[in-house]
């Protein structure tokens, strides 16, 4: 054989195992979401030869994908019974502007440990948010929320002072911000602006959350307008990203412009 056809089967090796990667990632892509659903109500995954079938793809390449949702931690190869689920996220939807509470109360009960409160002098970015004069003083709320007394999210939240010093005043242990806030309020919330990325655990927000160091965490800021367009609540949270899944609908084209 000589060098030339010997590079050309190492690369044709190397072409096929980067293949064989390509689709095991599809294939998990499709169990990721059945197991965090729950649509394997037994808890057991199919068989190696039912999802071979199923995908019409290699066994190499199903164990693959496994062993992809193994390292995630959502299920657990166990010799002679199979591939078991193990792990659930919990649901968040996108559509409606909820507290945590709202959004969870039929997966378990959420409960707050209210870390540190009171009234600091914010940065300029958000006085602005806020549409603050520079200098005005807002309320600081730190929490850390549990589902089942699991630590799901680290919550950062800067309120206008004049809704937030009444807020301090409540129970923020058993409650949710949103709920309290409409009531001092007076009025509804009305819409929220929301941007979602990952971002690494420092090392306050890993151990806060009992996660591993530097572990991806999902970061949702969000800044929540009264019904009459007024914003009042700026919220950074970081998520635990192995214990909730973030869903929504779009639509393509736009409503149309109310003032037309």
């Amino acid at each position: 054989m000589t060098r030339k056809d010997t590079a050309t089967e190492a690369l044709s090796l190397t072409d096929s195992r980067r293949l064989r990667a390509d689709r095991a990632r599809q294939v998990a892509d499709v169990l990721r979401r059945q197991v965090l659903y729950g649509e394997f109500r037994s808890g057991a995954l199919p068989s190696e030869a039912e999802l071979v079938r199923e995908f019409c793809t290699s066994r190499n390449t199903v164990r693959e994908a496994l062993d992809l949702l193994r390292a995630e931690g959502l299920v657990e190869r166990c010799p002679g019974v199979g591939t078991l689920a193990v792990a659930e996220k919990y649901p968040h939807g996108l559509d409606l502007l909820r507290g945590l509470a709202e959004t969870l109360r039929e997966h378990g009960e959420v409960a707050n440990e209210v870390r540190t409160t009171g009234l600091i002098s914010p940065s300029r970015e958000i006085s602005s948010r806020l549409r603050l004069p520079d200098g005005e003083p807002v309320v600081y709320i730190e929490r850390v929320r549990r589902l089942n007394g699991l630590p799901l999210s680290l919550d950062l939240t800067y309120v206008s002072r004049d809704l937030g010093e009444p807020l301090l005043a409540e129970d923020l242990a058993h409650n949710d911000i949103f709920v309290l806030l409409e009531r001092i309020a007076g009025q509804p919330l009305g819409r929220a602006e929301v941007t979602l990325e990952a971002v690494n655990a420092d090392p306050h927000s890993a151990a806060t959350l009992d996660a591993p160091r530097g572990t991806a965490l999902l970061m949702v800021e969000r800044l929540t307008h009264l019904a009459d367009g007024r914003p009042v609540d700026l919220e950074f949270i970081r998520f635990r990203g192995d214990r909730i899944t973030m869903s929504g609908s779009m639509n393509r084209t736009r409503p149309p412009d109310p003032g037309h």
